[in-house]
């Protein structure tokens, strides 16, 4: 137990210095962008008509604080946001980070975790099937969507379930919420509208996951198979389902946890994307705005920093998990 609560702190301890790179990387990306917050705001404003001075702007800094050097905006940045959990103000529409996300980020994780979880509860029992199966038809079958699974990119796969919808239902499908529900308050009746039209992201995040899962899965069972210890324990008189699921399905799901943070990144990286083509109002939307838009790189880093932060997250719980079917994972980082 000692050991277990060693290793445990051990990532967790490795997750936070990650965490910490990160926070230097997001926020030296923040700062890297031509043209400070203050500069940006006022330029917006000049669009709309505000005549701006250099005073303007030196008063501006001083406000915001750009006066002060680097190492100092970042170590009050990363104290608001670890102690805090405050991102500060979005540099130009000059609202509060926390608000403007509220729920949209939870919105967009739940989405990916939700995907992640379709993935996964797919890909494993048919990658399993598919490698143990002697019908020919059936694991042809299986690959060929799968290998379409890994060609058939995601953005391609909703405009064309959108067409078809479009075409033959006259339903588009975009948006998370009908127009009754859209600026409603949470409700059984607005969640029930939410699930109703999130199965098409859910569905769409989740299609190349679940290819990947799927080939990795059953690569993973054949070459478990045919391993000595499966012949040995079929010699002893286990067979059937009880083999399989005692040795190499057992043996198989170590590589296959340690591969959803992986997933989940590409879900991530998926989603502004297909949030664009949804039309979904969520983070993947507000990040697309805030850098292709309205170069907002505060509401931006925050966002990425929370995604981010979120792998992270999910790697440190499946190491976790990991440590405790296979204690050679303790013995190998711990000694």
């Amino acid at each position: 137990m000692l050991k277990f609560l060693k290793f445990t702190f051990t990532r967790a301890a490795l997750s936070l210095i990650t965490l910490l790179i990160i926070s230097f990387i997001v926020f030296t990306l923040m700062e890297m962008v031509p043209g400070n917050c203050a500069e940006r705001y006022l330029a917006f404003k000049n669009t709309a008509g505000q005549n701006i001075t250099i005073a303007d702007i030196a008063a501006e800094e001083r406000k915001l604080g750009l006066d002060k050097p680097f190492l100092a905006r970042f170590g009050t940045w990363t104290g608001n946001v670890f102690f805090k959990g405050e991102f500060g103000d979005s540099c130009i529409l000059r609202l509060n980070i926390n608000q403007i996300l509220s729920d949209k980020f939870w919105i967009s994780l739940g989405i990916c975790f939700a995907a992640l979880f379709f993935s996964y509860h797919v890909a494993i029992p048919v990658g399993i099937y598919s490698a143990t199966t002697t019908n020919a038809i059936s694991n042809n079958v299986i690959r060929f969507i799968s290998y379409l699974g890994l060609a058939l990119p995601n953005f391609l796969l909703a405009l064309i379930i959108m067409l078809f919808s479009t075409i033959y239902f006259g339903e588009s499908l975009t948006g998370l919420f009908s127009k009754e529900f859209r600026d409603a308050a949470w409700s059984l009746a607005k969640f029930q509208d939410f699930l109703s039209r999130a199965w098409l992201a859910i569905f769409v995040l989740g299609w190349s996951a679940t290819a990947f899962a799927m080939q990795t899965v059953r690569a993973l069972m054949l070459d478990e198979a045919s391993k000595l210890y499966v012949t040995a324990a079929s010699a002893r008189g286990l067979y059937g389902r009880k083999l399989l699921w005692r040795y190499p399905a057992r043996h198989s799901m170590g590589p296959v946890i340690n591969s959803l943070g992986f997933d989940l990144n590409r879900i991530f990286n998926e989603l502004p994307v297909v949030a664009l083509i949804l039309t979904l109002t969520e983070a993947g939307a507000l990040l697309i705005d805030a850098l292709a838009r309205s170069n907002d790189q505060q509401l931006a880093g925050a966002i990425i920093f929370l995604l981010t932060a979120s792998i992270v997250l999910m790697n440190f719980i499946t190491d976790i998990i990991l440590a405790l079917m296979d204690p050679r994972i303790r013995k190998g980082l711990i000694g």
